[in-house]
């Protein structure tokens, strides 16, 4: 393979960044976190997947919410129907008209296209605008909103797949399960088997499986001049296996998620951020994409870190949260884990 040195190298430098970026914020260290003038004004994601703000959400209130059911087919519709639209206000303004949790007894994909209707006619956007989805009148129906909820009720209620993605025995076979109904494609496909993943209803290695999503294809252009035949996916596993060697020739001092590396689904993702990064770092690197579309915006509600227990991660946050407290001589971080008591890792 032959790499663009200088910009595979920032993938590299941008991932590291991004981790400093995080830790500053957790350490309550004000701003700017970085003395990297483009990621003090663009909008970026974590180099963690998981440590974004809808993932958050995602993970603490809709699969692991101790007063939710953690029956199989009511966490693969709440998982379903939150990542469909992946916005948080979305979620929360179901919930509020149906005056109670989401679940499978008050599902009514006719009654739920209303309710999304009217806070249309309010003025809201309901879909996320991290990327785009499917636009089809796959089921009939003239709003897209309409035909995702009737793909929900297919796939949930009346084909129960929750049984066939129990029965998975790869990764890659989930996604291949859940790329077979429309309006999915593969992108989309991936994403939901990651958040599937992210529950107690399947349990696999997130670097058995892997694909590129056009903004990973992007940026791995960018950063390859020759992939000497090797395909995204080869790219992205060969990132994920050879990180700690990259961060040790460039002598960049990368702050992991508490112990734990890049998964494949995070070097995806950081070939589109590095891909976003490049655009004001490198403007004449060919490019079908020539700016950087969302500004930075601090968010002031503080994050409750919490990632799936079976990471076994949880008690090392507290643990390494405390020590950084001690040694920064901070005496409390307001906001952090206050809501939510961290789960033990069994």
């Amino acid at each position: 393979m032959q790499v663009r040195q200088e910009i595979f190298d920032t993938y590299w430098r941008f991932a590291t960044m991004r981790q400093e970026v995080f830790f500053n914020k957790i350490n309550n260290i004000p701003p700017p976190w970085t003395s990297d003038p483009i990621i003090n004004t663009y909008k970026f994601c974590n180099a963690y997947r998981a440590s974004d703000r809808v993932s958050q959400y995602l993970i603490k209130n809709v699969i692991y919410d101790k007063n939710r059911s953690r029956n199989e087919e009511e966490l693969i519709l709440r998982i379903l129907l939150f990542k469909i639209f992946n916005k948080v206000e979305t979620w929360e303004y179901l919930e509020s008209k149906i005056g109670d949790y989401i679940t499978l007894s008050n599902f009514d994909s006719n009654i739920y296209s209303d309710i999304l209707q009217e806070a249309m006619n309010l003025g809201y956007v309901i879909y996320t605008s991290a990327y785009m989805s499917c636009a089809s009148k796959e089921f009939g129906y003239d709003k897209k909103h309409q035909n995702h909820l009737a793909l929900i009720d297919k796939m949930v209620v009346q084909d129960r797949v929750v049984n066939r993605i129990v029965k998975a025995k790869k990764f890659e076979d989930v996604f291949q399960i859940i790329q077979e109904y429309p309006l999915l494609g593969k992108f989309m496909a991936y994403q939901l088997a990651t958040d599937i993943n992210y529950s107690e209803i399947i349990n696999f290695d997130e670097n058995s499986f892997t694909i590129a999503g056009p903004g990973a294809e992007r940026g791995i252009n960018k950063c390859f001049v020759d992939t000497d035949g090797k395909t995204y996916t080869d790219i992205i596993r060969w990132m994920t296996e050879n990180q700690e060697r990259e961060f040790q020739r460039l002598g960049l001092n990368f702050q992991s998620l508490w112990g734990r590396p890049l998964q494949a689904i995070d070097c995806q993702n950081l070939f589109c951020e590095t891909d976003k990064y490049c655009r004001s770092a490198f403007p004449d690197l060919k490019s079908n994409r020539k700016k950087i579309k969302s500004k930075f915006t601090s968010t002031p509600q503080p994050i409750d870190y919490f990632y799936p227990p079976k990471w076994c991660i949880n008690e090392k946050i507290k643990v390494n949260l405390s020590q950084r407290l001690s040694q920064l001589d901070i005496p409390n971080l307001p906001g952090l884990f206050h809501s939510k008591k961290l789960l033990e890792c069994v």
